[in-house]
Parts: structure tokens; C-alpha cells; sequence
């Protein structure tokens, strides 16, 4: 399918779905890369892992986490 075909079928969609479209394909253009999401959050890792090292925050254990987590959503 070319992209004249593609863009002559879009436009007889109804107006929603057209808008539904356009807002897929703008934050489709917007969104990061697969490597850009793992080179963001291996540097992410190593912030927080440096942190730790550090000194300038403590870990809270998993199971008080999810504790919390579950307060919040009942």
C-alpha cells in the first residue's frame, strides 16, 4: 500500500477516527527510540546506583513498597 492510498482512505474516515490517527501518528514521531529508552535508563541506573554508593538516600525493602503501593490504591 502506498502512502497517496494510505492518506485517500484516511481522509474518508470519520472525523474522530481521523483525529485518532493524526494523535497515534504525532506521538509515534514524538516517542524515543528503543535504544534511547535503554540508554536512558542505564544512565538512570547508574544515577541512582551512585546515590547508594554515595550515601544521599537509603533503600526501602520491595515488600514496604508494594505495602504502600496497595495503601494507595484502596
Amino acid at each position: 500500500m502506498n502512502l497517496q492510498k494510505i492518506e485517500d482512505e484516511a481522509l474518508h474516515l470519520p472525523k474522530e477516527e481521523r483525529a485518532q490517527l493524526v494523535q497515534r501518528l504525532v506521538l509515534s514521531l514524538e516517542s524515543p527510540s528503543d535504544q534511547e529508552l535503554r540508554s536512558d535508563w542505564l544512565l538512570e541506573a547508574q544515577r541512582r546506583a551512585e546515590e547508594l554508593d554515595g550515601g544521599s538516600v537509603q533503600s526501602v525493602p520491595g515488600e514496604e513498597v508494594m505495602r504502600k503501593a496497595r495503601a494507595l490504591i484502596k
